[in-house]
C-alpha cells in the first residue's frame, strides 16, 4: 500500500482535529496490543490521577501498552517497586501504547505513560505524521528513556521470505492503525522502496495469530527483544526474523534520525539460532505538566534508585543513561531527580 494511501485511512480513523481522542481508541502504540485491561484497572477511575500540586489522591493511572509487548510486563514490575518504596499506587493499563498514551497524556486521564521516544517528539513538536500535524501536545513532558525499541520483522520459514525486498507484493501486519508501529513499519518500507504490499492492522497477538494461520505474510512488531508474542509464535512455529542490515539500514537511518543499529541475539527465540541485524528507537516514560514536580521526582527516584528489582531489560535500564535518547524537555520533578 502506498504511503499516500496509509496517511488517509490514518486521518479517516484517528480524526485529525482530536488527538486527545486517541485515548479512548484500541490499538494505537508502539508497544500496543488491543487486549483487555489489567484485572483490577479495568476502567479509568475519575480519581485515579493525581495531577494537583495541591495533594489530591495517591493512585496514579499509568499506561503501559498490550499484553503480548514488553510495555504491559515492565509497567507492573514498576508498579511493584514503587508501591514497595512510596505511598503512591499504580493503576497500571493495558493500552494500545504509544500514541494512545499519548492522548491520555494529553487529556490528563493518565499521569505517565510509556512511548517511543520518535513519537514523542512529533507529539510535542506537531510534526512527523498527520495526527500530530498543527496539533501539538504542549503538556507533554519526559521522565526517562529506558531500553532500545527493537524493529522485528517476523514470518514463517515457509513463506520464503529472507529480506526486505522479498516483501514486495506481501500481506504486511503494519501494526495497529495509527500506532507507533505502523509509522515506523511504513517509514522502513518507504525508506528500501517497497510500496506494493497489503497492509493489515493488528495488535501483536492478533498478528502472531494471524501468521500462524496463514492470514498474512509477515508482521512488525515494536518492542524489547524478547516480545512475548513472537515467543509464543516461535515456540509453535518455524519462525524467520527478517534482517535489516546494510544498505538497507543505512537507508532507515538516513530516512528518520531517530533510528539506530540493534541487533536480535541469537537464540533469543525459538529455531533463531543467529544474530539478527535490524534497528531500534527508545522506550521511555513520558508524563504532563499538570502532574506535581514532587510527585514526579518520587516516582522517579523509586524507579532508578531500585532498578536492581526489575527483572525486565536489565542491561539497558540505569539512571545513568536514563537521558539518552530524550526527545522532549523533562518535567521538573525529573530534571530535579537527574540534575541532583
Amino acid at each position: 500500500m502506498s504511503s499516500e494511501k496509509t496517511r488517509r485511512r490514518f486521518l479517516e480513523a484517528a480524526g485529525i482535529a482530536g488527538v486527545a481522542a486517541l485515548a479512548g481508541c484500541s490499538g494505537n502504540g508502539g508497544d500496543g496490543d488491543s487486549t483487555t485491561q489489567d484485572g483490577d484497572s479495568t476502567t479509568q477511575d475519575s480519581d485515579s490521577t493525581t495531577t494537583q500540586s495541591g495533594g489530591g489522591s495517591n493512585r496514579l493511572s499509568w499506561h503501559a501498552g498490550g499484553t503480548g509487548g514488553t510495555y504491559y510486563p515492565l509497567s507492573n514490575e514498576i508498579k511493584t517497586i514503587v508501591e514497595a518504596n512510596t505511598d503512591f499506587s499504580l493503576n497500571v493499563q493495558s493500552t494500545g501504547a504509544s500514541v494512545e498514551n499519548v492522548g491520555s497524556l494529553s487529556d490528563g486521564s493518565a499521569d505517565f505513560a510509556l512511548i517511543q521516544n520518535d513519537i514523542a517528539y512529533f507529539a510535542k513538536n506537531g510534526t512527523g505524521i498527520d495526527t500530530f500535524q498543527g496539533n501539538a501536545i504542549e503538556n507533554l513532558q519526559g521522565v526517562a528513556t529506558l531500553y532500545p525499541e527493537t524493529i522485528t520483522v517476523v514470518t514463517l520459514q515457509d513463506t520464503g521470505i529472507e529480506t526486505l525486498s522479498d516483501l514486495s507484493g506481501a500481506t504486511i501486519n503494519t501494526g495497529d492503525l495509527g500506532s507507533g508501529t505502523q509509522v515506523n513499519a511504513n517509514q522502513i518500507l518507504e525508506a528500501v522502496g517497497i510500496t506494493d504490499y497489503n497492509e493489515q492492522n493488528a495488535g501483536f497477538s492478533q498478528a502472531s495469530e494471524q501468521l500462524a494461520n496463514g492470514d498474512i505474510d509477515a508482521a512488525f512488531v515494536v518492542g524489547g527483544w524478547p516480545v512475548g508474542a513472537i515467543e509464543d509464535l516461535a515456540n509453535t512455529n518455524d519462525v524467520q526474523i527478517v534482517p535489516i542490515q546494510g544498505e538497507n539500514r543505512q537507508a532507515v537511518k538516513d530516512a528518520a534520525s531517530w533510528f539506530a543499529d540493534d541487533t536480535i541475539p541469537a537464540g533469543t527465540y525459538t529455531g533463531v539460532d543467529q544474530a539478527v541485524e535490524t534497528v531500534a528507537v527508545q522506550a521511555m516514560i513520558a508524563t504532563h505538566s499538570g502532574v506535581a514536580a514532587e510527585t514526579v521526582e518520587t516516582v522517579t527516584a523509586a524507579i532508578f534508585d531500585n532498578v536492581d528489582e526489575l527483572t525486565i531489560k536489565t542491561d539497558f535500564i540505569s539512571a545513568d543513561s536514563a537521558q539518552d535518547g530524550m526527545s522532549i524537555e523533562l518535567h521538573d520533578g525529573a530534571a530535579a531527580y537527574f540534575d541532583a
